[in-house]
């Protein structure tokens, strides 16, 4: 099969990420003798620089890793949690039934950073100046600027000049859209880090106190009062239409910890697939293996209107589940084990019919039928509920597509000459989520928009929840070995884009580069997880490249079709070790920022 680049080959270790000065930043981490979780939080802290528009300093993030050290796989959870004052009173106070998809009021505990300092300090082998450098000196030095970032600055600049100026002071230099391709510079942000490193070594010169040290100056030092002094004293407008105070404060940021994870799993066809758990949608891919593992797969086309078919409607009905059940299980009762057994598939499975779902069609778990009738009341469909745009949300490729302008979050995977390995969707705290805090360079996190103010659901807001995050990094074993790790961007559509790469590299044989390759699809049947929170019953995206007579097949099995151009929807990459201890690499052409590396 013919690919628009080859699958990297190695044996001492693959990077691939969703920028190349990332991927190659992370491969440097392995040269210097580094292990997989050094390379994965390098690349990291430097897709903060060179895509903005999709990830920031304190933005939120989980990792799924297998430590070849402990033979082990464990979540990381650094999805930081809901403020103490962040409570639905509060925002029905303030006249609101959703939280702003912009904004100081969307702000939780910007996780990111705990995250990745407990992994380096835990996992791995470098020092964090090492880890940090890449990152500092494209801030400093400059980077090549995206055209993306040129293009979505632009748009923003009427609000970065009229409501917030802090972020025209970094990305409207001069006053002027920094043009695409020519080195952009963020010196506030580099000072940030610069400070935090020369913090961490004035500690001592052991790494895991220096590391220890980074960690209590973001979270206990002068960057969380940074944020406390800015979310007290800035107005900030937002999707709402008004301005609004922060609710985050220095006393949030002190307690909160990230936090090590069994991971949600499930067996299909020799394969075991972990994911995080229901605090974020990760199950739901899950679900719909277990679903599907009754349907012939293999016996379809890995790019046939069956195949598309048969995978969406599974799908629907898993993020059914997803609005139905799934919350902070710190908080609220989720029924996992009876949401991934084999009955309850099996159930599920006979659902599936030649015809297209325009239904939210939740399965029954006794005890919990008043909670799914108060999700099933609560659906806004579009075009029938007013609100806001879509894009003051996450701006996923899902969303933007049609209007022309392309984005989501980032991803990293990573495996080692030792055979560790890890993936990693870094999100949040873009340049377009809420105003940069000055003396920092970087803004905070939208990720508060993900709760709902109705009471009684799983997902309801209340003070230190964890919101219900789409990122949703995999990891997944062959016949009791390791062997793959693999993610994208793209909120409510990740579990849906990873699903048909998985598919395809289970049933039909192909390599990651050529599952990666083939057009892609995803469906919005389901409540979005971002302002304005709206379902569109019966939808399906499909990359038009599947061909005419595809098209025409799935429009005539009823669904609401809508076409992509060629090219234009997933940003997957993925990383394997094979059987006989080769590793191997793919990124996704769409875009042209992906790239694998490896030796």
């Amino acid at each position: 099969m013919f690919t628009t680049r080859p699958e990297i080959l190695g044996t001492f270790g693959v990077v691939t990420s969703t920028h190349w000065l990332a991927t190659a930043s992370g491969m440097a981490m392995l040269e210097k003798g580094g292990n997989a979780f050094d390379a994965c939080a390098a690349a990291a802290f430097v897709l903060q620089v060179v895509e903005p528009h999709l990830v920031g300093p304190a933005g939120d993030m989980p990792a799924v890793f297998y430590s070849a050290e402990k033979k082990k796989v464990e979540v990381l959870c650094a999805q930081g949690p809901a403020p103490e004052a962040a409570t639905i009173e509060a925002f029905k106070a303030l006249g609101l039934d959703l939280i702003p998809g912009s904004g100081l009021l969307a702000t939780v505990v910007p996780g990111a950073f705990g995250g990745w300092m407990t992994l380096l300090r835990d996992h791995g082998r470098l020092t964090l100046r090492e880890v940090l450098e890449p990152a500092i000196g494209y801030f400093e030095n400059g980077h090549p600027m995206l055209p993306r970032v040129s293009a979505s600055i632009a748009e923003l600049t009427e609000l970065f000049t009229g409501e917030w100026p802090t972020s025209g002071a970094v990305y409207l230099p001069g006053g002027n859209v920094p043009k695409a391709k020519e080195l952009f510079r963020n010196q506030a942000a580099a000072d940030t880090y610069k400070r935090l490193l020369s913090e961490a070594e004035a500690a001592g010169s052991d790494r895991q106190e220096q590391i220890q040290a980074a960690f209590d100056a973001w979270y206990k030092g002068f960057v969380a009062e940074a944020m406390d002094t800015f979310c007290r004293t800035t107005e900030a407008m937002d999707s709402s239409g008004r301005r609004h105070k922060g609710l985050l404060t220095a006393d949030d940021m002190a307690r909160w910890q990230p936090s090590y994870e069994t991971p949600a799993s499930a067996t299909y066809h020799g394969w075991e697939v972990f994911k995080i758990g229901p605090w974020g949608q990760g199950p739901v891919f899950l679900q719909t293996l277990k679903i599907l593992e009754g349907i012939d797969i293999a016996g379809m086309g890995p790019a046939s209107p069956e195949f598309v078919h048969h995978v969406t409607e599974a799908m629907k009905l898993g993020f059914a589940d997803r609005e139905a059940y799934y919350g902070d299980p710190d908080f609220v009762k989720v029924p996992l084990a009876t949401l991934l057994s084999e009955d309850y598939a099996s159930g599920r499975r006979r659902l599936i019919g030649e015809q297209a779902s325009h239904e939210l069609r939740p399965g029954t778990v006794p005890g919990y039928e008043e909670q799914v009738g108060r999700m099933l009341a609560g659906v806004r469909i579009a075009g029938q509920s007013g609100g806001g745009s879509a894009s003051v949300g996450e701006p996923t490729m899902a969303s933007m597509v049609a209007a022309g302008r392309r984005g989501d979050t980032v991803h990293i995977d990573v495996i080692d000459k030792w055979g560790n390995m890890i993936a990693a969707t870094p999100s949040g705290g873009w340049l377009q989520s809420s105003p940069v805090i000055p003396s920092l360079g970087f803004p905070l996190n939208s990720r508060a928009q993900a709760f709902w103010l109705e009471a009684g659901l799983p997902a309801s807001l209340a003070p230190f929840k964890r919101p219900r995050t789409t990122l949703t990094p995999t990891l997944a074993f062959e016949n009791g070995e390791p062997r793959l790790v693999f993610g994208t961007p793209g909120g409510d559509q990740q579990e849906q884009w990873q699903l048909g790469m998985f598919l395809r590299r289970v049933h039909h044989g192909l390599n990651l580069q050529e599952a990666i390759d083939l057009p892609l699809f995803h469906t919005q049947h389901f409540p979005s997880s971002f302002y304005p929170r709206e379902a569109r019953p019966g939808h399906l995206m499909v990359e038009e490249s599947i061909g005419e007579a595809a098209l025409a097949d799935l429009v005539r099995r009823g669904h609401a079709l809508e076409r992509a151009p060629a090219w234009t929807v997933g940003r997957l990459t993925a990383a394997e070790k094979s059987r006989n201890g080769l590793l191997r690499a793919a990124a996704t052409p769409r875009l042209m920022q992906a790239y694998a590396a490896g030796r």
